[in-house]
Parts: C-alpha cells; sequence; structure tokens
C-alpha cells in the first residue's frame, strides 16, 4: 500500500486569525500554508489529527476531542474552547478514573421464555440482556452465543473495568491472554476473570457456544490494541492489574462444599481470593437439608440458572419457577428461599463484593 495521508477540512473565514490559536494554544504545528500573497489555506498537525483550515469551506466548523494525561496544564487549564474559525475544542483526561455508579437496589427476574430480544454485539456475537435496569448502571450481565462456530473476527483488545467474567455454559472457546501463554480454552462450567485492561482475542469457538459475562460498570469501554502481538512472550501468571490476578478456572478440578446456605453445596472459582474481594463467584447444587430463608449484604447479588429447576420465593414476592436460562438479582437485606430444587439444578452466582454476610431465618 502507498503512503497516503487524511486531513480533516475546517472552515474560516479569516485565515490569519485561526493560525495563532491552532499552533500557540493548542501547540499544534503549521505544516502548509498557500498562496502566500493571501493565504485561504492552512494545514495543521499535532494531537494525532491532520487538520486543513480553509477560507469558505462548506463545512460546518465541528468538534475537536484532545485527549492529554495532564489537561490542567493545556491550554490554561480551559476544557473548552472556541476557535476564531468557529471550532469547538474539547479538552479531556486520556485516561479518566472509572465512574463506578451507585447501585440502584431492586429484586430482579428475567426468564428465558420471555423471548427478549438477541442483539448483535461486537465481533458479530449474539447478546441477550439479563439485568435490563443495569441496577442504575452498576453492572451489566449478558447471555453471549456463537451459534456457528470457527475462527471469530476479533482483535487485541482490552476493557477498561472494574470487573469482568465470562462464564462457558455451552460449548468451547480458545482465547489469548496477554502474560499467560498459548491459547487456553474454557468448557462448561469452566471460567475467566478478565483483570482491568488485560490485553486478549478471542481466537476461535464452537458450534453454540454460550457464555455468561459480567461486567462493572454497565458502560465501560473497549479499547483496541494494534500494537501488542498475542501470545506474549513472557508467562507470568503472578502478574496483577489494578489489583487483580487473572483467574482460569476449570470445573474439572472443582472442590464441593457446603454451601452458605443450607440445603446446597458449592464449588468456589476462587475469583473473590484473586481480586482482593472485589467479586465473588460460586457454583451452587442441590445439598443436604431442607432450604432455608436467608438475606445478605452485599451490594449487588446475581444468580443464573445453568441447569434444572428452582423455585425463588421472596418477601412481598410471588413465587417463582425458574428453569434452565432464567437470571434474578436479590438486593441486599431481602430475604429469599430457593426452594424445590430438581436433582440437578446449577446456579452461578456472581457477589460484589466477594466476601459478604449472610444471615439465615
Amino acid at each position: 500500500m502507498s503512503d497516503s495521508i487524511a486531513e480533516m477540512r475546517l472552515p474560516t473565514q479569516e485565515l490569519r486569525d485561526d493560525i495563532p490559536f491552532y499552533t500557540n494554544t493548542l501547540g499544534m504545528r503549521m505544516d502548509m500554508i498557500y498562496p502566500a500573497d493571501d493565504p485561504r489555506v492552512a494545514v495543521f498537525s499535532g494531537h494525532g489529527l491532520r487538520l486543513r483550515v480553509e477560507r469558505g469551506a462548506a463545512e460546518s466548523p465541528g468538534t475537536i476531542r484532545i485527549l492529554t494525561d495532564a489537561p490542567d496544564d493545556f491550554a490554561n487549564g480551559e476544557r473548552v474552547l472556541i476557535a476564531p474559525n468557529g471550532t469547538r475544542v474539547e479538552i479531556e483526561e486520556r485516561n479518566p478514573p472509572l465512574d463506578l455508579p451507585v447501585t440502584e437496589h431492586a429484586f430482579v427476574v428475567r426468564r428465558l421464555k420471555d423471548q427478549a430480544p438477541w442483539v448483535i454485539g461486537r465481533a458479530g456475537m449474539q447478546y441477550r440482556d439479563l439485568v435490563p435496569s443495569r441496577l442504575g448502571g452498576s453492572i451489566i450481565a449478558s447471555h453471549i452465543r456463537i451459534p456457528d462456530g470457527g475462527p471469530v473476527p476479533d482483535m487485541v483488545h482490552f476493557h477498561k473495568v472494574g470487573f469482568q467474567l465470562i462464564f462457558c455454559i455451552n460449548g468451547w472457546v480458545d482465547v489469548l491472554y496477554e502474560d499467560q501463554g498459548d491459547r487456553l480454552r474454557l468448557t462448561p462450567g469452566d471460567c475467566f476473570i478478565q483483570p482491568p485492561e488485560i490485553r486478549h482475542r478471542v481466537l476461535e469457538a464452537s458450534d453454540d457456544l454460550q457464555v455468561i459475562e459480567i461486567g462493572v460498570p454497565a458502560e465501560h469501554v473497549t479499547e483496541i490494541d494494534h500494537d501488542m502481538e498475542l501470545p506474549t512472550p513472557h508467562l507470568r501468571p503472578d502478574r496483577e492489574w489494578d489489583g487483580q490476578k487473572f483467574v482460569h478456572n476449570l470445573a474439572k478440578c472443582a472442590d464441593w462444599q457446603p454451601f452458605r446456605v443450607p440445603g446446597f453445596a458449592c464449588r468456589d472459582t476462587t475469583i473473590a481470593e484473586n481480586t482482593s474481594g472485589v467479586a465473588g463467584v460460586q457454583v451452587v447444587r442441590r445439598g443436604n437439608g431442607a432450604p432455608q430463608w436467608a438475606a445478605h449484604d452485599a451490594d449487588i447479588h446475581f444468580t443464573f440458572v445453568m441447569n434444572g429447576r428452582v423455585r425463588l420465593e421472596g418477601e412481598g414476592q410471588l413465587p417463582r419457577d425458574l428453569e434452565q436460562g432464567d437470571a434474578f438479582v436479590v438486593p441486599p437485606g431481602m430475604r429469599t428461599r430457593l426452594s424445590n430444587p430438581s436433582d440437578e439444578v446449577e446456579l452461578l452466582e456472581v457477589a460484589l463484593p466477594g466476601y459478604f454476610k449472610t444471615s439465615l431465618g
């Protein structure tokens, strides 16, 4: 491919007024100006942009957003400027702190048979929203599927998140992760925790791949990394990203223990330990004893029915008979009971924070 340059054209009425703004105020470089006797075009470059400011151009002045690590030191700390030619310039932080909205607690039940629409998302994957209210923006829970397997048209990317879980419920998927060696495979019951900003790329999936993806907060940025190649040359399983370690938990290595609520057993995925308590993930099955009423003090408590059937009873609520594909959220302090579990019932429980208290009775 031959070398090429792209320019963005902006209009002006008087070029001489714009030159000091784009060079002195915005710190751009003037690369070209003509004609000499009565300049009507000037080209400026900087901040990853090449701008052609042209007298009498038909376009609207538009908006330029400049992202910088030190916005208070840029353009005398101004966050919004208007250029002489009318272009609006917004100065923003390049890496702003993650905004974690306050959770809007609610009792939520989402049934598969309600036929919520599947929408096409990133890399052609299909998404079903499991918590439509997203609890005020604090969490997104998605049922994701790829009906037709094969190579996935993905790129090396990362997410600016506080917590992210990928839990496989059907099929398999191969993924590459930064500093974690060659491709890793998820099969039913396995999960990844993707620490904040770890680079990764989905390689290939089976037919009818289905995963549950949890992201905190609900709206978070996905960025493409065009420079990193995966796999990376170093294997660093103990590396931390913002205090969290990568986890690849395998169902075949399960150690089943009594659950926090009688009547059930669980296996811990080690995610609470490896996220310093940011979140916890457990798989729950029918155990010994009768199910009891219980309440928790977790900020977010999400459950997905992976297999079998169970009745969800809650204070002030009609009982709901749930089955495979259904999901629910229980707010802190609300008493609930999971009764009449079928022998094959299997639940995915995700809680933030990872360590919380349960009261019985």
